[in-house]
Parts: C-alpha cells; sequence; structure tokens
C-alpha cells in the first residue's frame, strides 16, 4: 500500500465537531470564550474541568442549546446555526428522567431514540427495522433480557444504560454523554465502562463529561480541560498525567451537586438482571 497516498487520504477526513475561537454563554454573557477544538471521527473525549468552569456550557454550546457568542462553530463542516441533521448528534443527560412515574418497559423507552426518523409517510413506529435496531441497541448496553421490564424496576445504573441505548437508537454519529458514570458504585461504573469500551471498539465518537478518569481509563483517547472558560489542557491521557503530577494542571476529580444533577438512588430492592451486571450484592448505581 501506498502510505505516502494514504495519508492525505485520512487528513481529508472531515472533523465531526469544529470549532475556531468560539464563545458560548446564556442573554449576551459570555462563559466560554475562544476555544479552539476539533474533535476527529472516531475519537473519545473526555471534557474535564472544575466546578463552574464552563463545561457544561460547552457542551450544551455544541447541542444548540447554549448561545453562541463569537467565533465558528461546525458541525460536520456545517455552521451550527444551519445545521439540521440534529439525529447524527445523540445526548444522554446525566439527569435520570426515568422515575416509578413512567409507566412504560424498557423496549418503549429505547423506541423513542427512533421518532427523530420518523416522517408522516413512512411507517409507523414499531417497522420491523426500527425492531431490529432497538434490539441491537439493547444488546449494546446488555439488556436486551431486560426488554419488557417496566423501567421503573431497574436499578440507577440500568436506567443510565436504557438512556444510552435511546441515544443509539437514533444512529447518532457523535454520543455526547454528561457524567455517565455520576453516582454509580464503582462496581456499576465497570459495566457503564464495558459498555462504552464496546461503543469506542465499534468507531463511536464520544464527548464524556466525566470526574471519574479512572473508570474510563482504558477508553479515553484524548483529555480536554475546562478552566476559567477556557481550554487549559488538550492531549493524550499520558500527557495529561504527565502535566498533573508535575503540578502542572488543577483538577479534582470529584464533582458538586450545585453543577450536575443529583443522580437518582437505586429503588429499593431493584434488580440487576441484565447479563452485565455485577453479581456481587449492595447498592445497585
Amino acid at each position: 500500500m501506498n502510505t505516502a497516498a494514504a495519508a492525505p487520504a485520512r487528513m481529508a477526513v472531515p472533523p465531526v465537531i469544529e470549532l475556531q475561537h468560539a464563545s458560548f454563554g446564556y442573554a449576551d454573557a459570555v462563559v466560554v470564550r475562544d476555544v479552539t477544538l476539533s474533535i476527529a471521527p472516531g475519537e473519545v473525549v473526555a471534557l474535564l474541568g472544575p466546578n463552574g468552569s464552563g463545561k457544561s456550557t460547552l457542551v450544551k454550546g455544541l447541542l444548540g442549546l447554549s448561545e453562541q457568542l463569537g467565533g465558528e462553530a461546525l458541525l460536520f463542516g456545517v455552521p451550527r446555526e444551519d445545521f439540521e441533521d440534529h439525529p447524527r448528534l445523540g445526548y444522554v443527560p446525566q439527569r435520570h428522567t426515568l422515575s416509578a412515574s413512567v409507566r412504560a418497559t424498557v423496549e418503549e423507552i429505547v423506541a423513542v431514540g427512533r421518532l427523530a426518523h420518523r416522517r408522516w409517510w413512512r411507517p409507523s413506529l414499531g417497522a420491523p427495522a426500527d425492531a431490529l435496531i432497538i434490539r441491537q441497541c439493547l444488546e449494546v448496553v446488555g439488556l436486551a433480557d431486560r426488554a419488557e421490564a417496566d423501567v421503573s424496576t431497574l436499578s440507577g445504573g440500568q436506567q443510565r444504560r436504557v438512556l444510552i441505548a435511546r441515544a443509539l437508537a437514533a444512529n447518532p454519529d457523535v454520543l455526547v454523554m454528561d457524567e455517565p458514570t455520576a453516582g454509580v458504585d464503582t462496581a456499576n461504573q465497570e459495566v457503564l465502562a464495558q459498555v462504552l469500551a464496546r461503543l469506542a471498539d465499534r468507531g463511536t465518537t464520544m464527548v464524556i463529561v466525566t470526574h471519574e478518569l479512572e473508570a474510563l481509563a482504558d477508553i479515553v483517547t484524548r483529555i480536554v480541560l475546562v478552566s476559567g472558560g477556557r481550554i487549559a489542557f488538550d492531549g493524550t491521557p499520558d500527557a495529561f498525567a504527565t502535566v498533573s503530577a508535575g503540578g502542572g494542571l488543577a483538577f479534582h476529580g470529584h464533582h458538586h451537586a450545585e453543577e450536575l444533577d443529583v443522580a437518582q438512588p437505586a429503588l429499593p430492592g431493584a434488580p440487576a438482571a441484565g447479563p452485565l451486571d455485577p453479581r456481587s450484592g449492595g447498592h445497585h448505581g
């Protein structure tokens, strides 16, 4: 193979997210400023930052949920203000929207992810193609055997995986996750890490807001640290460890309740029935 010819071909692949001196905020108040960032297909980026650093505003800026107040923001090569192919960006919130008041099965919740692809002239939701995709998404997160279970009977960690499956059902090109392992015990963090590792192996591009670097150490390919509304570090996990060890970065591996949603506790007696669930007893995230 001609490697010299192959190199330009790889470089020709456009980034899925590209920011050039971009600023984001609310009501003309800039929270994140002068951010230059490019994320290539297949990267798994951990987005770190202390409380109030602006990382949540940055993520919301990518999703169109905070105002762009300067610079350039491109999604798949399209200016953010002109971007309309929203299913290409999958979002997994930290806050659990699945509670005891929700009367729906796991399969029904995941099926919501297919709504973005429905059109009035297409078959109704539940078509064979949708059913296959929903089943595959549940298999990816290790919950195929819980498809008919009421979501209110699941543990917090299992519900987190349902939300990931719901996002995957839209067939996104990028998966943006807000603290996927927060409020989840160590054993269930490992389960979630297995799910994310499986997605990484499939080449899924991921942007993960997290404070649990240890749980994701084998998955993350790049670390971006936001501090004071600006990017303070952007590089490999090894480079981040080296700079941190040398005292060059101020980062604390914990989150604050005022910045992040409080994780929903597991329901009393909630089972750990999925094939990937830890066998040990005790609290389930």
